[in-house]
């Protein structure tokens, strides 16, 4: 059945690949009515996924990222109408020149060809993988989680018939019909050549499970082990409210801030408020001895604290020296995906953001901004925090290649 899943979608991406911009377009209008109109059907199955994760004691985070209410359908639908506003990079000259010899060169993007999907708990990654794709002429195969199951098949499946109405291959959208564990390793081998690329999104054994044995290329990361780093030039309420945010927005998302940093000048003004701000907030503090020193409310972090994402409303607090000292814990424990510097001192600014590596860094806005959305670009396939092909928000265009085309006037080569 996946060697046959395949070769169907390797059929539909060549149809894809010469589709039109308007072809492509209708067919995301298309896909954003369908979920409109199928919110119900679709609330349904993710009821029935929620009692089932529940019962199997899933956390608060995790049945956050599994949880649609009509927002988030509308959300997801809206998602799609952006990314059919968006340039469509398929046939898009990147650079052209002439040689001495009149050959003509351009480099021009083309779509990858078929994406594999495997995800977890998140339905909605369903439609925005799959809009996506679509738009940058790609065929996809998704491979849902167990506790999204019900919910990511009708989903797909109203995407499905949208696609077929504007009369593009309904093939483009295949959802593995299976919760079947082998179904991944089929994937992981890449079904006989018919997968060029593949994009896990979910916890850590499942993206490492992926990198280890994926026989094609893999756009990842890892974890969302997030910073921000506060000066003392820093304002206090600007401090304070992109901190709760970074943390307190979506704790469970991979953008979530996970560690805050303090200069040490900076104690005596920001730390006590902050710390305060997000105990209010809900959330518990881990804090090294300084930090606990401002608040008995603290508890005491361990080592272990600053290399962990815990997609929960706790965060490990930490007073560094300085700029430097800063970076250098960053360096140290941080999963170079996103990490931001609160300060009024734009010098202090350009220089976390130049020695910062990550694949997103910020100046006075909150890591919850690590967003294909809120970057413009529609909606997000992942996040990659690798250096291979795409790195950030893997959007429309990350889910190209390119080619060269090559025009002459009967040249040949001495």
């Amino acid at each position: 059945m996946m060697l046959y899943m395949g070769r169907l979608a390797r059929a539909a991406a060549a149809e894809l690949a010469v589709a039109s911009t308007e072809q492509k377009n209708a067919a995301l209008e298309a896909m954003a009515a369908a979920l409109e109109a199928g919110t119900e059907k679709i609330l349904e199955a993710n009821a029935k996924d929620l009692e089932a994760a529940e019962k199997n004691g899933r956390d608060a985070a995790y049945l956050d990222r599994l949880r649609l209410d009509g927002g988030r359908v509308a959300a997801m639908a809206k998602g799609l109408r952006e990314v059919a506003a968006l340039p469509d990079p398929v046939g898009k000259t990147m650079a052209s020149w002439t040689r001495p010899n009149g050959l003509e060169i351009a480099r021009v993007r083309v779509p990858l060809g078929v994406i594999g999907m495997i995800y977890e708990s998140r339905p909605n990654v369903t439609a925005d993988a799959s809009g996506l794709c679509l738009k940058a002429g790609n065929a996809v195969i998704l491979r849902s989680g167990s506790d999204s199951f019900l919910t990511s098949l009708v989903i797909a499946n109203h995407l499905t018939e949208a696609i077929k109405s504007v009369g593009l291959p309904g093939e483009a959208i295949q959802l593995v019909p299976s919760v079947d564990r082998q179904a991944v390793g089929f994937i992981l081998g890449g079904l006989d050549g018919a997968i060029d690329v593949i994009v896990p999104r979910g916890g850590k054994s499942l993206v490492e499970r992926v990198q280890n044995e994926a026989r094609v290329p893999v756009f990842a990361h890892l974890e969302g082990n997030c910073h921000v780093y506060v000066d003392e030039t820093a304002p206090l309420d600007m401090a304070r409210d992109v901190v709760v945010n970074a943390k307190m927005r979506r704790p469970g998302i991979c953008g979530a801030a996970e560690t805050l940093l303090v200069s040490r000048a900076a104690v005596p003004t920001h730390l006590t408020p902050i710390v305060d701000a997000l105990i209010e907030a809900g959330c518990e503090v881990r804090g090294d001895p300084d930090t606990q020193h401002t608040d008995s409310r603290v508890k005491t972090a361990t080592d272990e604290d600053w290399d962990t994402e815990y997609l929960a409303p706790i965060i490990a607090v930490k007073v560094v020296d300085d700029l430097d000292d800063a970076i250098d814990h960053i360096a140290e424990h941080s999963s170079h995906h996103t990490d931001a510097i609160v300060t009024s001192d734009d010098a202090a600014a350009a220089e976390f953001l130049s020695r910062v590596d990550s694949a997103i860094v910020l100046h006075n806005a909150s890591t919850q901004f690590a967003d294909g959305g809120e970057f413009g670009m529609g909606a997000e396939i992942g996040i990659a925090t690798g250096r291979f092909h795409a790195r950030g928000p893997v959007g429309v265009e990350q889910l190209t290649t390119f080619k060269y085309v090559v025009r002459g006037q009967g040249q040949t080569r001495s």
